[in-house]
């Protein structure tokens, strides 16, 4: 296959997820989904190794192939019309609101499937102590309902028992419904148009593109592989704590660069805690897999083919393979970026012309539930915040956004106040919160909520102790810092992991950390 068809044929592939996620985006139900976009998209080849990924999430996009390929192991002969769902950490999963649906895809003339869809969306709730499925929890039984990969649809026809076993465990089961829909509707979107694609170049030679651009991913990867300075370089950045200790969390990496090859070893990394900030291996796995990309080859097609020239070591029982049955809720959200910031420290040491400084280092996830006194419904919501981007050697880095392992949008003010019942009282850019150096870090987000209700809140926050780090001389950012203003006008500082109870007229601050400097000021 030559360039000029294996350019028309990443293009064909890569517009397949890309016209899920419009899908899924304009069928959802809930704010977490239509208005912040949190949910991802991909394909796969009749392998499960994945092919085309959409402009979605990292963390999910990088993590996606494990769960597939948990599915597929389980569940050999996914028949047509039927759709798989699971959420397990422990079966290739993240976190247990990142619900996964898979479905098969079939040409005429074969008796096994030839392609895979998938979608992964962020569910506002599926359970667990607190509202919004985020709280601080010892272990996974406390974080939500979950899922082992089972037949959610079986040849087209909704398997109405465990459908019902879902939403009967959810605060707010006519979002779920609604969302769980949406992921069904783009899953069909991609299965018909690789049947498009199929019945106009034939499964062979689309079969063929797809191992194709795999391998050309590869080939593209190992020459930017040989152009490091072979050796050996290590960092370590920490999490604040755990959330019930102050005890910092420790992530360690070694990087071994040797000809177009190199190996990533997370030995010495703490081990798992009595909380939710443990990441299971496929979150590890899908920060390598997003640092590579962006570091090294943000041109090629992101899929599988990336992983191969890698030897990955990463110790079960750590903080970034947690095994069963630990918490993980903030391993996939707040782990993962600090695991993508103690990667490029040592990429620093490595390749200084091409690492910015950190970005915030957090997502600021905020989740609140209770009672809406207007319908008398439950109501449950999440959201994570931006902050700072990092300075690095091309430029300044941006301010109030989404960074690394994350690429949703904040929530409109107009969206939040008409679903619940609050009002956002503050939402403005965190003014000289990034660190200084000839390219500044971004600034952060102040963002304050009043609550017209009593409700039950959760914070997953991380950077309030430890900030982002500057590079060549710049200086650190500001850290983050969460309050309550109680209403009599009292306020509290907040840890950065906490699970409390507000009344009406309490006022929730958020004030996320900027982007570090890069260069000498």
């Amino acid at each position: 296959m030559d360039a000029v068809q294996l350019g028309i044929f990443r293009a064909l592939l890569e517009a397949v997820p890309e016209e899920m996620g419009i899908v899924l985006r304009r069928t959802g139900f809930s704010p977490n989904i239509k208005e912040r976009r949190d949910y991802s998209c991909a394909i796969f080849d009749r392998h499960a190794r994945l092919v085309a990924q959409g402009d979605h999430m990292p963390v999910h996009l990088g993590s996606l192939p494990a769960a597939v390929s948990e599915i597929v192991r389980r569940m050999p002969i996914l028949e047509p019309g039927d759709v798989a769902i699971a959420n397990d950490p422990f079966a290739g999963g993240t976190h247990l609101p990142d619900l996964t649906m898979v479905s098969a895809v079939y040409a005429p003339d074969e008796d096994t499937p030839v392609f895979y869809v998938a979608s992964r969306a962020h569910h506002s709730d599926v359970g667990g102590m607190t509202p919004g499925s985020m709280g601080l929890c010892r272990e996974v039984f406390q974080e939500g309902l979950r899922i082992p990969p089972v037949l959610l649809w079986k040849k087209g026809v909704l398997q109405n028992d465990i459908w019902q076993l879902v939403l009967a465990n959810v605060r707010t089961p006519w979002e779920r419904e609604g969302d769980l829909l949406a992921q069904r509707a783009a899953n069909e979107a991609g299965e018909g148009r690789l049947r498009v694609l199929m019945k106009r170049y034939g499964v062979s030679q689309l079969s063929e593109a797809m191992e194709a651009l795999l391998d050309y991913s590869e080939r593209f990867l190992r020459v930017e592989l040989s152009r490091v300075p072979p050796g050996s370089y290590e960092a370590e950045d920490y999490l604040d704590d755990d959330g019930f200790s102050e005890a910092p969390v420790k992530i360690a990496v070694r990087m071994v660069f040797f000809g177009d090859r190199a190996e990533i070893d997370f030995s010495g990394s703490s081990p798992q805690c009595p909380s939710g900030v443990n990441a299971t291996e496929a979150v590890t796995i899908s920060c390598v897999f997003y640092v590579v990309r962006s570091l090294f080859t943000p041109d090629a097609p992101a899929n599988s083919g990336l992983l191969r020239p890698l030897t990955l070591h990463i110790p079960q029982g750590t903080v970034v393979a947690a095994t069963y049955p630990c918490a993980v809720g903030a391993g996939n959200v707040e782990t993962s970026q600090r695991i993508v910031d103690t990667l490029l420290k040592a990429l620093f040491k490595a390749v200084p012309d091409r690492v910015p400084a950190a970005s915030q280092g957090t997502m600021n996830n905020f989740a609140f539930g209770g009672r809406d006194p207007r319908s008398g419904r439950l109501f449950a919501y999440y959201e994570t915040i931006g902050g700072g981007m990092g300075g690095g050697p091309l430029g300044p880095g941006d301010s109030a956004v989404h960074t690394h392992m994350t690429n949703s949008l904040n929530t409109p003010v107009e969206a939040v106040e008409h679903e619940f019942p609050v009002r956002i009282r503050a939402y403005h850019v965190r003014k000289g919160s990034g660190g200084a150096g000839r390219f500044r870090g971004g600034d952060g987000i102040h963002r304050e909520i009043e609550f017209l209700t009593h409700a039950w809140v959760s914070i997953l926050s991380d950077r309030r102790r430890f900030a982002p780090y500057g590079l060549q001389g710049g200086e650190p950012a500001s850290c983050g810092r969460n309050t309550l203003q109680t209403k009599d006008g009292q306020v509290q500082v907040l840890p950065g992991k906490i699970s409390f109870e507000v009344g009406p007229h309490n006022r929730v601050s958020i004030e996320t950390p900027g982007g570090g400097g890069w260069g000498l000021p």
